[in-house]
């Protein structure tokens, strides 16, 4: 599958020049159509026929995401978004101090490239499983924390809350996970989703993605351990799902319990996290 492929231009950090191999690479073994951010921004026009016949790519090197908010400005569709910063972090490497990448910069920044040409061939089904058969009714009751004009909305049983605002609900050995309403109204819009991988074996606390709004980017702090046995496709076509019903529809993913007894001692319940979201909304 051909796609557009936006990176930011690499030419101050040593992050910078992988997004740059990225992209050179994703040409070669893709076929993806580099667009460069200089012509992009002078020339929307010059891309219309491409950005329209391919899904946009974009690739950052540094957290700043020069090339995102590019595309954001410009009010692009971006099918997919790589942070060379969270890959360098996951996979333990670190780079060469110098914009000539060495050979760990070029090994990342192939495993980048294997990353996203099997997430463009794969199946669907093989990148985001629906739910599982275990089935999770909407919670019934809430606490409501109010602050000025704000309401939050906490679920009085069966979810359990980390201090990141991230929420497990178990159920039968498998668990979803989503954000709070606090925490969603923090945000504001969310625009995009950036899901774990199918399989992934996550520690409690470790990363389960990240969520992005226009006015923040959200970790979404694993609250128990566990391996992903579901993305929820649903938020990923449409994020703001999770605004809209984020203990509901908007959950993110499931994970299949690895040490849930133990992890829970860690966790707060609607009632701790009730008073935690009364104690956050006022220092605010």
């Amino acid at each position: 599958m051909n796609s557009a492929i936006l990176s930011c231009t690499g030419l101050d950090k040593p992050e910078g020049s992988v997004a740059r191999e990225v992209a050179i690479r994703m040409a070669s073994a893709a076929g993806s159509e580099i667009i460069c951010p200089v012509l992009l921004n002078r020339s929307l026009a010059r891309y219309k026929k491409v950005l329209a016949e391919n899904p946009l790519i974009v690739v950052d090197g540094c957290s700043t995401r020069c090339a995102s908010k590019l595309a954001e400005s410009l009010d692009l569709k971006i099918d997919r978004k790589v942070l060379v910063a969270d890959g360098l972090k996951s996979s333990g490497l670190t780079l060469e101090p110098t914009l000539n990448l060495g050979a760990n910069g070029l090994a990342l920044a192939q495993t980048i490239v294997d990353g996203l040409v099997q997430s463009l061939t794969a199946p669907v089904s093989a990148v985001l499983s629906t739910a599982q058969s275990t089935e999770f009714p909407p919670p019934r009751e809430y606490l409501v924390v109010t602050h000025d004009k704000f309401e939050f909305r906490i679920p009085t049983a069966d979810y359990w809350f980390n201090e990141n605002d991230v929420w497990v609900r178990p159920l039968g050995g498998v668990a979803r996970v989503g954000i709070s309403d606090y925490m969603q109204q923090s945000l504001t819009d969310i625009n995009f989703v950036d899901a774990p991988a199918m399989d992934l074996t996550v520690e409690q606390f470790g990363e389960l993605g990240t969520l992005e709004s226009s006015k923040a980017v959200f970790e979404v702090v694993a609250p128990v351990a566990g391996t992903v046995v579901a993305v929820n496709p649903e938020v990923i076509s449409n994020p703001t799902l999770i605004n809209e019903d984020p203990y509901g529809k908007g959950w993110i993913v499931e994970l299949k319990l690895g040490n849930w007894p133990e992890d829970r001692e860690l966790l707060l319940n609607s009632d701790a996290y009730a008073r935690s979201v009364k104690h956050k909304a006022e220092e605010a």
